[in-house]
């Protein structure tokens, strides 16, 4: 797969209802808290599927039409693949169907469906609905568009390093997440052609990590069963083609866990007004880790996709505002006689915090008799204001304990 492969893609992308050109915005916030001397995020979420993987799946199917004749694919997706490719064949003339996972975001199988693909829901994961679409596939005229593991695929994600090429010409650092590697690929390889100064880093989650081992045993790994948020890059393992691919083009790798996901879509909610999944948050995340120095440098962290899964966001979102004392869970031991949870709550209220809900808890092995424990469920505006409501608190004589504080 070589740059010749993304200029060809590139030329193949001439519709602007189905891959468009996504913008870029400069994050003074995210300088700051870097020391990055500039740091400019492409919007990729912001692309009409939410995600990049248009880009790959139409550069498939086209190459597939150019070569004969094609009247039906198959595909396997845990949710952005599945729409990029719905939306490319519907656009082609060619019928989709997509296996997804039992356990896919019911906003992306509703999403795929929306672009006038089947859906097929098999299997826990992604690498189970993918051998299901491939053995479904064979013995068909049905074509098997694969996620990573095809040069017209990774040729197709390509375009997109050509795009952040010209958005910020010599940029010192592009950051982009690794599910199966394809995108990663591609954008190495345009940016080998177009920006060989430039560093690549990969960033997978560390519930889904395989690279950093598949490099040092030589040969793709892959993992029995994934755990992150990001569903997006849950593939649990690369492929000859896309390992190949990293070890010659990519500089360097990091992983990012459940929680600094977590934290940084919160902090592009709060700070650059950008709604992104799991994924898309994961070049931010390594940003703002340990594991990765941006100081001084010209950054580009891809935010490569945008569908959140509704359920997943308040997770998130419950997480994040726990980890910054911004959700609290507070025990308060008390003497259990009328009046008590009245006189604590005031001492709350007269801080300004909201209490969402409480509870007596009174069956308990280190409670006496006429003893209970309150469990205040309480809204703060940071870790400041949280500190002063549990002070007044234990001033007022009630022994009081976080019991959500995240280690």
């Amino acid at each position: 797969m070589t740059f010749a492969d993304v200029e060809a893609a590139m030329e193949r992308l001439d519709d602007p209802t189905v891959v468009k050109q996504t913008p870029v915005e400069r994050s003074t916030s995210l300088e700051a808290m870097t020391g990055a001397e500039s740091v400019h995020l492409k919007l990729e979420h912001l692309q009409w599927t939410g995600s990049f993987k248009t880009r790959g799946a139409y550069n498939k199917i086209r190459t597939c039409l150019e070569a004969g004749d094609v009247s039906q694919v198959v595909a396997a997706s845990a949710g952005n693949h599945a729409q990029g490719v719905a939306l490319a064949a519907s656009r082609l003339g060619v019928e989709a169907t997509i296996v997804m996972p039992t356990v896919a975001p019911q906003t992306k199988i509703d999403a795929t469906r929306g672009y006038g693909a089947t859906v097929e829901l098999v299997g826990d994961d992604f690498r189970q609905a993918t051998q299901y679409a491939m053995e479904a596939a064979e013995g068909t005229d049905a074509e098997f568009v694969h996620a990573f593991d095809d040069p017209a695929i990774v040729a197709g994600q390509g375009t997109l390093g050509v795009e952040m090429a010209r958005d910020q010409p010599g940029v010192d650092t592009v950051i982009v997440p690794i599910g199966g590697g394809g995108l990663i690929s591609g954008i190495a390889t345009a940016l080998e052609e177009l920006s060989p100064s430039t560093r690549v880093v990969g960033v997978q989650a560390t519930g889904a990590a395989t690279v950093a081992d598949s490099l040092a045993k030589g040969s793709p790994q892959t993992l029995e069963s994934v755990d992150t948020i990001a569903d997006g890059i849950a593939t649990g393992g690369v492929s000859e083609l896309t390992l190949s691919i990293i070890e010659e083009r990519v500089d360097e790798l990091v992983t990012v866990t459940n929680g600094q996901i977590a934290s940084a879509i919160l902090l592009l909610m709060e700070r650059a007004k950008q709604l992104v999944e799991g994924a898309g948050a994961a070049s931010v995340a390594a940003m703002l880790g340990d594991d990765l120095d941006v100081e001084g440098e010209s950054v580009m962290p891809l935010l490569c996709g945008g569908n959140v899964d509704m359920t997943m966001l308040r997770a998130v979102l419950i997480h994040a505002l726990t980890q910054r004392d911004q959700l609290l869970q507070l025990r308060v031991h008390i003497d259990d006689r009328p009046g008590k949870m009245a006189e604590i709550s005031g001492v709350i209220a007269d801080h300004g915090a909201n209490i969402q809900n409480v509870r007596h808890e009174r069956a308990l092995d280190d409670l006496d008799v006429g003893e209970a424990h309150l469990i205040f469920q309480v809204e703060t505006s940071g870790a400041e204001h949280a500190a002063n409501i549990i002070d007044s608190i234990a001033d007022h004589g009630y022994p009081v304990d976080v019991v959500n504080r995240l280690t």
